[in-house]
């Protein structure tokens, strides 16, 4: 039975994919998803294929794209796995927002916990930091660049105040990362003592590096010693490389 997903116009590599198919461009957001793919296969083998749209020409406005995602945003993450589709009518099962998909990786392909967490206090934490970056880092610094680099009028009230909100989130991050009310520097956002690499700092990074094209000085930054470490130390990781590298230019 055909896939009421798909329309003439999907994608053929959309169409025929098998197993997860992510579609993408090498935005924040995308790089999350990219990076945790690349991560996963390089601890357990997970394989993917790529569909890369450009954002710009609005190609995900177009009924093929919103029959995935009615909201029309990147990424989709498609699973078109026997176990998905059975459970669905046999139709593929699309995953939009970032988060989710994060998530739903998570639970499918990360089987060890490698990059989540066993204990319940521990994933909880997790999804506290992923869901405040989720929530409130990213819409802030996202509406950053639109005031001050893409809207047709320039808005100083509105160019400031979400200029200093992303400092202010920043300066959340720093706090945590910092130990300054444990007493305890952290290398990473969730999990026991120094903490552990997980999905909550893979959504976050890829907006954070991102703090010198938003606009921000490197005197501003430098207010964040422990959130710029942070941002080298998961920048020296080989998955993270290849989730924002060529392979995912267009």
């Amino acid at each position: 039975m055909a896939s009421k997903l798909y329309i003439n116009e999907t994608p053929a590599d959309v169409k025929n994919a098998e197993g997860l198919h992510l579609i993408t461009q090498s935005t924040p957001n995308g790089q999350a998803v990219q990076i945790f793919l690349e991560e996963l296969a390089e601890t357990y083998g997970t394989k993917w294929t790529t569909t890369l749209i450009n954002i710009m020409t609005n190609e995900q406005k177009k009924e093929w794209f919103l029959r995935l995602n009615p909201n029309g945003r990147i990424p989709v993450l498609v699973d078109n796995s026997a176990s998905a589709k059975a459970a669905n009518n046999q139709n593929p099962f699309p995953v939009h927002e970032t988060s989710a998909e994060l998530l739903y990786l998570l639970k499918e392909e990360d089987k060890e916990d490698k990059f989540g967490f066993k204990d319940e206090y521990e994933r909880n934490e997790a999804l506290q930091w992923l869901f405040f970056w989720h929530g409130s880092g990213a819409p802030y610094q996202g509406q950053t660049n639109h005031f001050s680099k893409a809207a047709p009028e320039k808005i100083p009230y509105a160019i400031e105040r979400f200029r200093k909100e992303t400092l202010r989130v920043y300066g959340v991050l720093e706090i945590r990362l910092s130990g300054k009310y444990t007493g305890e520097p952290r290398d990473y956002l969730a999990g026991k003592g120094k903490g552990k690499y997980s999905v909550a700092d893979i959504k976050t990074w890829p907006w954070v590096k991102g703090w010198e094209r938003t606009g921000f000085t490197k005197e501003e930054l430098d207010e964040f010693p422990h959130l710029l470490k942070w941002i080298d130390r998961i920048a020296a990781r080989p998955a993270v490389q290849k989730g924002i590298g060529s392979k995912y230019s267009q």
